[in-house]
């Protein structure tokens, strides 16, 4: 190769690629923005700021030293998401994080979660090929699995019968992908399907805002231990378990960021080997809830006030991942430690306090 092709091959690979990143002020959508920031990326975010607040995008800025860009727009909204498509020229890349994602919620609310959890995926497919945008990582979930036969639990699974409609939606999502890239469009794909992401940035600069009565265990948890909840509530104790309580694989979500960069990396310079690939998120240890609550009072030093109530209906007893696919494939790997997740969870707690926000 001479070098006047060397040096556009290097000023290639030095223009930024720009990635879509939909649901960005969210939990796991803010901490994987920072860490596509931290190598490199330029970030569009989409939000509708339905479970979200514009001000995480401060705590983005603080940590990465770039300030993303920002649209308020529902994904749901083809119009106005054809308009951003036309305004943001040259899409790269989209991390689809948009979601409505609470268990119990989504059975008391089952027409909520198929309106926004399907038709925000249809309109990113359908304007992906308008726009020569070429690949979407999809956040998924082991929900997929409904309750499995055995654990840990990798690819190969059977997918069974979804135990609430926010699981059903991402079976139906992951259907759609796979159909409409096998009708022949040109683009690809690469499903994340995570198991249970807790904690925060260890700045505690963004971490796990809900807004009102948290859906989510670990923030009620940390709300609980902070006082402004007054009870946990642990959903049975009856379960085919050690003690009793659900068993859940439980992630770091700066670890669970990480992989989405490793992913759009390998959808954007071809390393994919089919045009649909599936990897598990999580960190291979099944953890329940009440071993969980020990951990937390352990590390924050605050005793925990909750007490067992009757099972929740759509909880899966037990799940944990098998990840050596995305261990080997992708050469991701969770490094953090449940005691230094939980940490993270509580100084982002200690945070909110001393700005006045919980």
């Amino acid at each position: 190769m001479n070098q006047f092709f060397k040096s556009k091959l290097k000023m290639f690979e030095m223009v930024k690629k720009k990635i879509l990143v939909t649901g960005g002020t969210g939990y796991i959508g803010s901490h994987t923005v920072v860490e596509l920031q931290n190598a490199g990326y330029e970030v569009v975010i989409v939000d509708n700021l339905s479970n979200s607040n514009a001000d995480v995008i401060e705590g983005i800025t603080k940590i990465s030293g770039v300030r993303p860009k920002f649209e308020k727009i529902d994904c749901n909204d083809i119009t106005a998401l054809t308009a951003l498509f036309k305004k943001h020229r040259h899409i790269d890349g989209i991390i689809h994080f948009a979601a409505s994602k609470a268990v119990g919620e989504s059975v008391q609310k089952p027409l909520l979660y198929y309106k926004n959890n399907i038709v925000s995926l249809i309109n990113l497919l359908e304007l992906m090929p308008q726009f020569d945008v070429s690949g979407i990582v999809f956040s998924s979930s082991c929900t997929v699995y409904g309750e499995p036969d055995e654990n840990p639990i990798d690819e190969t699974a059977p997918i069974k019968p979804a135990t609430s409609p926010y699981g059903n939606t991402k079976q139906i999502n992951e259907e759609i992908i796979q159909d409409y890239i096998h009708s022949g469009v040109p683009i690809k794909s690469i499903i994340l399907r995570y198991f249970n992401p807790i904690g925060s940035h260890p700045t505690a600069e963004i971490g796990e805002l809900p807004i009102g009565v948290p859906q989510n265990l670990v923030p009620y948890i940390t709300q609980t231990g902070m006082k402004v909840r007054k009870q946990l509530s642990v959903f049975g104790d009856d379960y085919n378990t050690p003690d009793g309580s659900c068993i859940r694989d439980f992630i770091n979500v700066v670890d669970l960021a990480k992989a989405h960069v490793i992913a759009v990396e390998r959808m954007l310079k071809n390393k994919v080997k089919d045009k649909v690939e599936i990897f598990n998120l999580g960190t291979g240890n099944g953890v329940s809830v009440l071993e969980l609550i020990n951990i937390f009072e352990k590390v924050s030093g605050e005793k925990l006030n909750y007490k067992i109530v009757g099972r929740r209906e759509g909880d899966i007893e037990k799940i944990w991942a098998n990840p050596d696919r995305a261990n080997k494939v992708l050469g991701w790997k969770a490094e953090a430690s449940i005691e230094e997740t939980m940490e993270s969870a509580w100084k982002w707690q200690q945070k909110l306090r001393e700005k006045g926000i919980m």
